[in-house]
């Protein structure tokens, strides 16, 4: 699912069909689910993906690009993979592919960034040496290379959509010291600033995750931990910055007990030191900037930002949108006998 700032959105959906005498027999019908600006309600229109056998199992995306643009990428293990274009909100789509064509100065408005391999080029993510930003065009659904990025090591990982200010944000390593880092742009990609976080160890981990709230920053440390039980999406501190990633406090530290232990996409900030995780079995809660937390609900759920603010699934088919942290608007989408389903 992908919104725009004007409150359009897309979703991919699929339904499948099985025959347990004879699975190959199955098969998984995509479409694509449209909500266009003002609407009321969001309607089907249909899917240029073809039709997939059970045995294969379904593993395409959509990619939001701003009002009316979407972009949806097959699966596969292929260099190069197949793609479609709408500019019109899904009434028809153009075909494409997954190849970096030239460069671009900046991230325009309504793109989502990401990498590709830069060295050896086009190589699978597994064999890449060097990855480099690329932007997704909201004119056409191409990827250009943006010309300028941040000295962050050979795996920059950046996060596909702009924070509320405007600033786009990428996490990898100090070139210096080798340790985690972050950087900024405020200018749509053509200047970035890095700055060094204060992590626990000297390695630096798998990625950090960035979410920009109204008085402060918050940055995720992930990786793996040391002691105490293994966990999936480890991590292992938050930092918080007041004066827009400038400088860094880290403000909490996991342990081999201490919860929160995973964290599910990014922190949700909030005002006055509020500050929430969605980890892997529970919801926790700080009011002090993260230096202490409190467990909520049970359950889990991924949060990402999207044009309309974080999103989150707390169920199947429930979905709930913020802006400020603290309020949430639900809705609900492919569920059967529900209003809007």
């Amino acid at each position: 699912m992908g919104f725009a700032g004007d409150g359009s959105g897309f979703a991919l959906l699929a339904s499948c069909f099985g025959d347990p005498a004879a699975p190959e027999n199955g098969f998984c019908r995509q479409h694509v689910a449209v909500l266009d600006a003002g609407a009321g309600a969001w309607v089907l229109r249909r899917s240029p993906l073809p039709r997939v056998t059970g045995t294969d199992g379904v593993s395409s995306d959509l990619v939001a690009l701003g009002p009316g643009r979407a972009l949806i990428e097959e699966g596969g293990d292929g260099p190069v993979g197949r793609t479609w274009f709408t500019g019109d909100g899904g009434r028809t789509w153009r075909a494409g592919d997954t190849r970096t064509v030239g460069t671009t100065p900046e991230i325009p408005a309504g793109a989502v960034l990401r990498t590709d391999c830069a060295e050896p080029a086009g190589a699978p993510q597994d064999d890449c040496v060097r990855h480099r930003l690329v932007v997704v065009s909201p004119r056409d659904g191409r990827r250009r290379a943006l010309a300028r990025g941040p000295l962050l090591g050979d795996r920059p990982r950046p996060q596909e959509q702009p924070e509320p200010d405007g600033s786009w944000w990428v996490s990898g390593t100090d070139p210096l010291s080798g340790r985690a880092a972050v950087a900024v742009s405020r200018d749509g990609g053509r200047g970035w600033t890095v700055t060094r976080l204060p992590g626990p160890t000297a390695d630096p981990g798998w990625y950090t995750a960035v979410a920009v709230g109204r008085d402060a920053v918050y940055a995720a440390e992930m990786g793996e931990l040391k002691g105490g039980e293994p966990v999936k999406n480890p991590m292992r501190a938050l930092h918080r910055s007041v004066d827009g990633g400038r400088t860094w406090l880290r403000m909490w530290t996991t342990g081999p007990n201490e919860q929160p232990r995973t964290l599910l996409g990014l922190p949700i900030p909030g005002p006055g030191g509020r500050v929430e995780l969605g980890a892997e079995l529970a919801e926790y809660r700080s009011t002090d900037g993260g230096r202490t937390f409190t467990r909520l609900t049970e359950g889990t759920h991924h949060t990402r930002r999207t044009p309309l603010g974080l999103l989150r699934e707390p169920s199947p088919c429930q979905y709930a949108l913020t802006r400020d942290g603290v309020r949430w608007s639900t809705f609900h989408l492919a569920c059967d006998n529900r209003p809007g389903g």
